[in-house]
């Protein structure tokens, strides 16, 4: 695993053992990036279910203000720290050691993100709708007005259309994956 592009470009990255982490693939990292090149620099970013780091690691790479990873399991944990330390990156983010739930309930006195990025593990298909609806409910106003929220998931898993105040605006499909974004609306 590698970052793509920006000030890290071509650094390799650690990824957890085992297969309950599994890292965005560098061509699916790649598509993301190519959709949300002109958002990013200056953007406050969101990695929910961050595991090892490589998307938010790609966005403080290719120059966003603040990224904010948030990852519960300690193994994940220490790799994400670890890729960190690596490529020299001592500011511009912040760890949360918690759940995405637990996260997204408190707030954490966040700013409001331009980018939030979630990809649960994919056999954990009740984590997207329950962190999509609270993006679209309780807690949209993490999400700044004209933000994006983006869900990497299967292909063969489709996710609703609206989730409370989001409206998927695009879906992408690569390989056995697919990218869902979403935005405000002002239906509900």
């Amino acid at each position: 695993m590698r970052i793509i592009s920006g000030t890290f470009g071509s650094r390799r990255l650690a990824a957890p053992p085992g297969l309950e982490t599994r890292p965005t693939s560098d061509r699916l990292r790649e598509t993301l990036f190519n959709v949300v090149a002109r958002r990013i620099q200056g953007a406050q970013f969101a990695d929910l279910y961050a595991g090892s780091g490589a998307v938010g690691i790609e966005a403080l790479s290719r120059g966003a203000a603040l990224v904010a990873f948030v990852e519960r399991a300690p193994l994940a944990l220490m790799v994400l720290r670890a890729n960190l330390q690596g490529l020299g990156v001592h500011e511009g983010f912040r760890i949360h050691a918690s759940s995405v739930k637990a996260f997204l309930q408190r707030g954490n006195d966040a700013p409001p993100f331009d980018l939030i990025f979630l990809d649960p593990p994919y056999d954990a298909a009740r984590e997207y709708a329950t962190t999509l609806d609270l993006l679209g409910g309780d807690a949209h106003g993490l999400l700044a007005p004209q933000g994006l929220v983006i869900a990497e998931h299967r292909k063969k898993d489709e996710l609703e259309e609206n989730y409370g105040l989001l409206a998927r605006t695009r879906l992408l499909e690569q390989g056995d994956a697919a990218l869902s974004f979403y935005c405000l609306s002002a239906k509900g």
